[in-house]
């Protein structure tokens, strides 16, 4: 018979193995360029970064399940949240999130649906302090999700609705990835002793830009595609000085309209990746695996927006644009020779801010 003190170690290294596997394969089958960015991490920063984006992915796969109504799926989510706080999965929210996993065709999305109780269990394993922060920023995730589902006309619909004006972007595009650079920089700053030479209120502010930054570039990048699910990030009173409309945004023609505040706003956006500039250089040199972390999405970024600069064709549903995989490793692999050198990345990146003003004049 196996002793209690046996059970007990056998007991804490299944945990473990759980643990470990939801931020391995799990995660990986959810997202592998996010898989590759956390793996680089140390690991008492990468779990509870990695069980906060599992659990905004959860949110996100809820409130993007279009055949369950909008009004469903809110319900879902506040109970969602209710769950998170408490950090524990009710068994009401295990029957709703049976219902969506049912409607799910994406692998990887449907496997961290029906593991969710170990998500929730690697967040009680959390630290009080690390606890907290991942609750923080999964709760303002939330309700950015909450805003699309509550703002815009139901999918599919053939309509379409935009923000307001521009605070209101500025402010979704905070809910919804700002806070990220907050919590980045919370928890970076909480376990690696070389980040003391950080003024944190700084680094939060210039987080903040990081994450706008990345999710202006979504914005523009999907103009098309969230117009035909009802859903218009430029503002309507930008839209009105042109003359133009979410609804009139429909017909893919209006794309030289749209042409001077589509390049308005890529011209914003490149001043929040200078922002990212300054959050990577404010990393000590010696960082090296926090430094590739941040160097990584903010090469793809760049690289995104200028290809969204140069093909002008914004409103055309059947144009795709996405950086291929080979650039995007060599990307990564360029980035090894140069992330210990302020002087190097702040020369590559000044040129690829460059490479997109130049798109924008040229067109």
């Amino acid at each position: 018979m196996l002793s209690q003190g046996c059970l007990l170690v056998m007991s804490s290294n299944l945990k473990k193995h759980r643990n470990s596997d939801i931020l391995g394969s799990l995660l990986r089958d959810v997202s592998r360029s996010f898989y590759l960015t956390l793996r680089v991490l140390p690991l008492p920063i990468r779990r509870p970064i990695g069980v906060a984006y599992l659990l905004a992915r959860a949110a996100d796969t809820i409130a993007d399940t279009e055949i369950i109504i909008a009004k469903q799926r809110v319900t879902i989510l506040k109970h969602f949240r209710q769950a998170v706080e408490s950090s524990a999965v009710a068994s009401e929210l295990l029957t709703e999130i049976n219902n969506v996993i049912q409607k799910q065709e994406h692998k990887g999305e449907r496997l961290l649906l029906e593991r969710l109780d170990d998500v929730f269990l690697s967040l009680s394993q959390l630290s009080d302090d690390d606890r907290r922060e991942v609750i923080a920023v999964v709760m303002t995730l939330t309700d950015g999700m909450l805003f699309d589902l509550q703002t815009f006309p139901p999918e599919r619909s053939g309509s379409a609705v935009a923000l307001p004006d521009a605070q209101a972007l500025d402010r979704y595009t905070y809910l919804v990835a700002g806070c990220v650079g907050e919590f980045w920089s919370n928890i970076c700053f909480a376990h690696d002793k070389r980040l003391r030479v950080w003024d944190l209120p700084k680094q939060q502010a210039l987080g903040v830009q990081f994450g706008k930054a990345l999710q202006l570039t979504n914005i523009l990048r999907d103009v098309a595609e969230d117009l035909r699910l009802g859903r218009c990030y430029l503002p309507a009173d930008q839209l009105t000085a042109l003359n133009l409309s979410a609804e009139v945004l429909l017909d893919s023609t209006q794309s030289t309209a749209l042409r001077p505040l589509h390049h308005q706003w890529i011209a914003r956006t490149l001043d929040h990746y200078a922002a990212a500039e300054h959050y990577i250089l404010n990393t000590p040199r010696r960082c090296l695996l926090l430094r590739l972390a941040t160097l990584w999405p903010v090469l793809i970024g760049l690289h995104t927006l200028q290809l969204i600069a140069s093909h002008g064709d914004y409103l055309n549903p059947e144009v795709r644009v996405k950086v291929k995989r080979s650039e995007v490793y060599r990307l990564i692999l360029a980035s090894l020779f140069v992330v210990g050198s302020n002087v190097a990345i702040k020369q590559w990146l000044r040129r690829l801010r460059r490479r997109v003003t130049n798109s924008l004049i040229s067109h």
